[in-house]
């Protein structure tokens, strides 16, 4: 899956440094694990590898982590699409489950739908890295509020 299976665009300079900028305020992200690994215009991947900290009764990833990755790649590929004023809120989203993340490495590819001036429309795909084959465990939608004039810095 690749933004509308086209080439993704690079980002200017300092949009892609505004949008790793948010993601590395993100110590939820931090404490997972995660790390962005692939960022273009409407387009996000993050990663993580498996850990046991994150596992559920079964020895399987959390579908809580399966879906903040999801969400996280998401709201990242919508952000990369806003204006350089905006940041970006989850207004909703819904997650189907479709086998358990079983694998060594968890990887999330967002992508815009639909960029509005309001909200954003984004899907992803979730898969984990098992045998040396991506499986895939989720499908995800979702919508994204674009925020103008205000800060994603929770320090300020």
């Amino acid at each position: 899956m690749n933004p509308g299976g086209e080439t993704p665009q690079p980002l200017a300079p300092e949009l892609e440094e505004r949008v790793r900028g948010s993601f590395a305020r993100q110590t939820f992200m931090e404490t997972l694990g995660a790390r962005m690994t692939e960022l273009a215009r409407g387009w996000c991947v993050i990663e993580l590898e498996r850990r046991e900290n994150l596992l559920q009764q079964h020895g399987y990833l959390h579908a809580g982590v399966v879906s903040t990755l999801a969400d996280n790649a998401c709201g990242y590929a919508a952000l990369s699409a806003m204006p350089m004023d905006a940041t970006v809120l989850t207004t909703e989203f819904k997650i189907n489950l479709l086998a358990p993340a079983a694998g060594e490495r968890l990887r999330a590819r967002g992508q815009v739908v639909k960029s509005g001036r309001t909200l954003t429309v984004v899907t992803a795909e979730v898969d984990t890295l098992k045998e040396g084959a991506w499986k895939p465990v989720a499908l995800f939608q979702g919508s994204m509020l674009c925020l103008r004039d205000t800060a994603d810095d929770h320090t300020r």
